[in-house]
């Protein structure tokens, strides 16, 4: 009996210390503050709860997304904002000073990219792909895969110490067809977590409850009251998985996909690393407690 003790003891000690020695070391970038909190926001909480490091990356400053703020006053709330949502995620959010509306594929934001990725010491990189309505979307996207290769270029960034492998590389879901569909390798169960995605979202508040209804007509329907904002973000975010992600669900939760509500998915780029199933269960370690 006391060797059974003492063998467990020897597996919980080394668990634990792997989880906390060892932590998956993620980085997600958008071209504004809030979309990041979109695209993998209940991914992030699911691996923050779970001990591991997730940051949140916005390549603009959000100085141009309202209908009567702007420039730098417009920026200190958006900055404010993402703080906000990020003790709410549980994540780091750096916004980098590029002017909304501005971002360009240059070698300086290549530069920046680069170095962000290798200071957070990335085992997987999440950003849009580079096919997209808005231009600041499509160069994240371009951004990002321009860095794919360049991270473990030692002579690249050389004041920035390079990684000594290739992160996996991701794309986060839209809806664009053209040149191909967005085609998931991945799609993580958020029902756990999905009513605080809204609530750390809730708190881009600019965006959420000002300048998106503002553009779709629908300003004068936001709820004053802040739990009925709540109802209302919700309801938009709120859409059950599509054939698609619904038959990449069952290959990793099996019986459980048909109950799965809400949804993020992702597609492995094909610049960086290409992981096996069984490397993509340690990065993403809630495929096997679900």
């Amino acid at each position: 009996m006391k060797n059974l003790i003492f063998c467990l003891l020897i597996v919980f000690t080394v668990h634990f210390s792997n989880s906390q020695t060892d932590p998956i070391n993620v980085i997600v970038f958008g071209a504004h503050p809030d979309d990041c909190d979109i695209d993998t926001g209940g991914t992030a909480i699911l691996l923050a709860r779970m001990g591991h490091r997730v940051k949140f990356v916005s390549l603009t400053n959000g100085d141009a997304g309202h209908y009567n703020k702007g420039g730098g006053a417009l920026a200190k709330v958006r900055i404010a904002e993402a703080k906000e949502a990020g003790q709410r995620f549980g994540v780091e959010y750096t916004v980098l000073d590029n002017h909304d509306g501005e971002l360009m594929p240059t070698l300086e934001n290549r530069l920046k990219v680069i170095r962000e990725i290798r200071k957070w010491n990335a085992d997987v990189v999440i950003a849009p792909r580079p096919n997209d309505y808005h231009p600041d979307h499509r160069y994240t996207g371009i951004l990002i895969q321009d860095a794919a290769y360049m991270v473990i270029v030692p002579n690249i960034a050389a004041d920035t110490p390079p990684l000594k492998k290739n992160p996996v590389f991701l794309y986060s879901e839209d809806s664009f067809q053209r040149p191909n569909p967005f085609s998931p390798d991945i799609v993580i169960n958020i029902d756990t977590v999905f009513d605080q995605k809204i609530y750390a979202m809730a708190a881009h508040e600019s965006q959420f409850f000002e300048w998106l209804p503002w553009t779709s007509g629908n300003l004068d329907k936001v709820p004053k009251d802040e739990k009925e904002r709540l109802v209302m973000l919700a309801n938009w975010r709120s859409s059950a998985p599509n054939k698609t992600a619904i038959a990449t669900l069952q290959k990793w939760y099996g019986e459980k996909a048909s109950e799965v509500k809400h949804t993020e998915s992702f597609e492995i780029c094909e610049y960086g690393k290409q992981p096996t199933d069984e490397e993509l269960k340690k990065l993403f370690p809630m495929l096997n407690t679900q």
